[in-house]
């Protein structure tokens, strides 16, 4: 089943954490990293703090969204990434997006994520990867939801470290 994954990192070496992620996930029994996108420099959400890079990664998963769930955040504890702060800086930020055809909402996952159509630090990169895909329960393209996305600063600054 196709996944797409938001990744963020604002503190330590980026680029590196950037790494861990896929090389961890690509390590993930069930789980293959398809592609990336490029990565983006973007204005962080929340709290004042150091800009972040993002991706979206694209897999290949045989896991149930839950198991994926828990295998982004053991990638994230990789990274020693510190829970707190609401929306604070981290090391290392794994969101899944969209899995499949989806819509569900269950104990600390929903799907699609619930921000997704409302951040362009997101969708820009997904949509690189896949403008046509129809969001499930929206029914729009990620194409369609990037155009009508709020305003958001973000510059294109290298292709992803796989």
């Amino acid at each position: 089943m196709r996944a797409f994954v938001g990744v963020g990192s604002n503190l330590g070496d980026r680029w590196a954490n950037l790494g861990l992620a896929a090389r961890t996930l690509a390590g993930t029994p069930r789980v293959a990293v398809v592609r990336a996108s490029r990565v983006w420099e973007t204005a962080p959400l929340g709290p004042p703090q150091p800009r972040y890079l993002n991706a979206v990664l694209e897999l290949d998963t045989l896991l149930p969204p839950q198991a994926l769930l828990a295998a982004l955040q053991a990638a994230e504890a990789l990274a020693r990434r510190a829970r707190g702060l609401r929306w604070g800086p981290r090391t290392l930020d794994l969101d899944l997006l969209l899995q499949g055809d989806l819509a569900l909402a269950e104990h600390g996952l929903t799907l699609p994520h619930p921000g997704l159509a409302e951040r362009r630090f997101v969708l820009e990169p997904l949509c690189e990867l896949a403008p046509d895909l129809v969001v499930p329960g929206d029914g729009r393209t990620v194409a369609a939801l990037l155009a009508a996305a709020p305003p958001w600063e973000l510059a294109p600054v290298g292709r992803y470290p796989l």
